[in-house]
């Protein structure tokens, strides 16, 4: 799908070796473009240049060693850059940035091929649980594909291991528990013997490389998956496609469109408030949490949203927060005893004297009930949030949309 528009081109110029968090920083900043659902961003190594020290940086064969030039560039629409502008300034501590306006034809794929990811981590069913547990967290993913040879014969799921293998903690908590407790879920998946072949899910459903974008969404929500193996005409793994993958496409094509063209799924045209949720638990800031933490676990939301006397929303409380908050400070039996509780058929311990007021997160991901869908899909994959709190103009709680709402518009389910 080709789109012509205005557009921006950013330039940053920075050395090769200027680093950000522990990061080189061109990497840094096209993996943040990236996440961030940009067109895309291109980093190139100069050959000789110099900067505002004056020192001169080149290729040549006897200066091989030396900080080379670095250029990272970025097409996009003139509001997605001014957006990232302000995240670009905090990463970039020295060097320079410039922006020049410019007449783009955005090709907007729309070809499994070109959205999915090729670098597929696998396992094979004889693989033990606690290899494939490290495999997951080691990736940052939630999924591996399970094969034979080139076939994908199934999939390993976090929801998988919590089912069927007896993992006690869903798989983004383990990200976030100290090392000792984290160390006690492999030796108990290595005591038990489990492979990957005996907690699969199967027949694996696969959607084809050549397939366009819509039809993978539209399969996905038919079969309520958060993600498929993509194969060639062989049936030969070639990559995964995930929900976010798809999210990110579309709201690339819609960002740089700036209204909704019809090759996009004209459901998108609709607000939060048509596809929200109602059944949202909710708590007081001066619940005790062990209260809020039953609601917790007993909804698939993973969360509780907190609100005021006049219901409007003050607060969240999420698991992994809590996990990684007491994680952090000298209370190892509070910790344990959240975690049981978070933990199905565990033996629940107390939480006595902790207010919801004292772990809630204050700043909330929401948007009101009318703003449209493009706009939540653009929210959604900016903060890589998968749900939003909707709420009316007086900041009160009306519902919760989440990606897989989203999605389902897209698929033309919604």
């Amino acid at each position: 799908m080709k789109i012509h528009a205005d557009a921006e081109v950013l330039r940053i110029y920075i050395g090769e070796s200027d680093r950000q968090g522990g990061r080189l920083l061109h990497e840094a900043v096209v993996e943040e473009a990236r996440r961030r659902g940009m067109s895309g961003a291109t980093a190139m190594r100069g050959v000789l240049g110099f900067g505002a020290n004056s020192l001169v940086h080149t290729a040549k064969i006897l200066r091989l060693s030396e900080d080379l030039p670095m250029v990272v560039e970025i097409v996009d629409t003139p509001g997605r850059i001014e957006a990232f502008m302000p995240v670009l300034e905090e990463m970039v501590g020295e060097g320079t940035i410039t922006r020049q306006a410019v007449r783009a034809i955005f090709n907007c794929p729309m070809r499994v091929r070109e959205v999915m990811t090729s670098e597929v981590a696998t396992v094979t069913p004889e693989t033990p649980l606690s290899v494939v547990l490290k495999l997951l967290l080691d990736r940052g993913v939630k999924a591996v594909p399970v094969v034979q040879g080139r076939k994908a014969v199934g999939m390993v799921t976090g929801g998988d291991l919590l089912k069927r293998g007896d993992l006690g903690l869903r798989l983004s908590l383990h990200k976030v528990l100290p090392w000792e407790m984290r160390s006690a879920e492999f030796r108990k998946l290595d005591v038990a013997g489990k492979t990957a072949g005996d907690v699969m899910s199967g027949p694996v459903v696969t959607v084809n490389v050549r397939a366009r974008v819509p039809e993978a969404a539209a399969l996905m929500a038919e079969r309520k998956l958060k993600r498929l193996p993509v194969v060639d005409d062989a049936g030969d793994l070639t990559g995964i496609l995930s929900r976010i993958d798809i999210l990110k496409t579309i709201a690339t094509a819609a960002a740089v469109c700036g209204s909704l063209p019809p090759q996009l799924p004209q459901g998108l045209a609709r607000t939060a408030g048509d596809v929200m949720f109602r059944d949202v638990p909710a708590v007081g800031p001066d619940t005790p949490l062990e209260e809020a933490l039953n609601k917790l676990v007993a909804t698939p939301l993973r969360r509780v949203v907190v609100l005021d006397p006049e219901s409007r929303v003050v607060g969240i409380v999420l698991d992994r927060e809590l996990i990684r908050r007491f994680s952090q400070k000298e209370r190892p039996g509070l910790l344990r005893a959240i975690a049981d509780l978070l933990t199905p058929g565990a033996p629940k311990g107390q939480i006595t004297g902790v207010a919801v007021r004292e772990v809630m997160r204050p700043d909330v991901f929401a948007v009101q009930e009318d703003t449209p869908l493009t706009e939540v899909l653009r929210r959604m994959v900016e903060t890589g949030v998968k749900r939003l709190v909707v709420l009316d103009v007086n900041g009160r709680l009306r519902g919760m949309v989440d990606r897989d709402a989203i999605l389902r518009v897209i698929a033309g389910a919604e």
